[in-house]
């Protein structure tokens, strides 16, 4: 592509999405380039209740990203779908490649997310899909009066346990620790929820059965014994859900911009990363807490610091 943007954004989460609103209302140029569906991890979140402001009851992740995108195409914001493989982000004007294409901006903003860690039981990428799973919005459905059991003791894997009762006829979290570390509001719901039980002090080893889940060894770290889990005959198989964590989506980047010991991109509170004209907005980056309200936030500030840049640069 011969265009060169004022500022390309990468990644059409609520970071990515607040960013190319704000470029946008600057009258900027603006390109907004996403390789999945908009929302990222919310996209896969049933109910949203803590966004300041939200003006629908029950809000789900899915329409307050549809108004995110509304919001930032109303105000010129283009749009590509396509995969970045390769950057060269020194000299004044940056370039980001893919398989199909060169895109060319004066500044970017790194708004790729992150992806839920994996389990890290022995089976885990076989039964992908057959009974294991990383999202209950897309999946609960399956396991309609099924036993399910969720993986991880923080704010999602306790929210997504919740959601999951409204399918499943039990849902058991596994947790490694003797105490969740889910809020407490989100805790005492959870401890209420008579569908809900608790193996504390536990860790998913294995899982397996006949192409679908239908067995699981689960190991009391404490102790040091092994159960074994198995699915009740009538159903046949049940579902595990993992909520442990996630890790940043920084492939593209690495060995360019400067991260932590876990790969998150460091910035200043202004979202600058070491290279000048590149920054960095929502989970991808080192901060203490990853929810909608602060990576919306992240992407504005990237946004007006891009717009402050270009204001000096013309």
């Amino acid at each position: 592509m011969s265009k060169i943007y004022d500022v390309i954004v990468l990644g059409a989460g609520p970071a990515g999405l607040a960013a190319g609103l704000y470029a946008g209302r600057s009258r900027l140029s603006v390109l907004i380039i996403e390789k999945g569906q908009d929302g990222g991890q919310i996209a896969i979140t049933d109910e949203i209740e803590n966004y300041p402001g939200q003006i629908v009851e029950g809000e789900s992740g899915p329409s307050l990203i549809a108004r995110m995108t509304a919001q930032a195409e109303k105000f010129g914001a283009e749009r590509v779908a396509d995969t970045i493989t390769e950057v060269s982000l020194e000299g004044e004007v940056k370039v980001l490649k893919s398989a199909k294409a060169e895109y060319q901006g004066r500044n970017v903003i790194i708004a790729t997310g992150a992806h839920a860690r994996p389990i890290g039981c022995k089976g885990e990428a076989e039964y992908m899909g057959k009974g294991v799973s990383y999202c209950a919005t897309c999946d609960a459905n399956f396991f309609e009066d099924f036993e399910v059991y969720v993986v991880g003791g923080g704010d999602s894997a306790v929210e997504e346990a919740m959601y999951l009762t409204k399918f499943a006829r039990k849902v058991t979290i596994i947790h490694r620790r003797n105490e969740l570390r889910a809020a407490k509001s989100i805790q005492e719901k959870a401890f209420k929820n008579e569908k809900i039980e608790f193996m504390w002090d536990s860790v998913v080893e294995e899982v397996g059965g006949d192409d679908i889940l239908q067995w699981m060894k689960v190991k009391n770290v404490k102790t040091g014994e092994v159960t074994t889990v198995e699915a009740d005959e009538e159903d046949g198989m049940f579902g595990v859900f993992g909520f442990i964590g996630t890790i940043p989506n920084n492939k593209p980047f690495e060995g360019i911009i400067d991260m932590d010991e876990r790969g998150y991109i460091k910035t200043d509170e202004d979202m600058h990363t070491n290279i000048p004209g590149v920054y960095a907005a929502g989970d991808v980056r080192v901060k203490s807490l990853r929810q909608v309200v602060t990576a919306a936030a992240d992407g504005a500030i990237a946004a007006v610091q891009v717009e402050r840049s270009m204001s000096d640069y013309f």
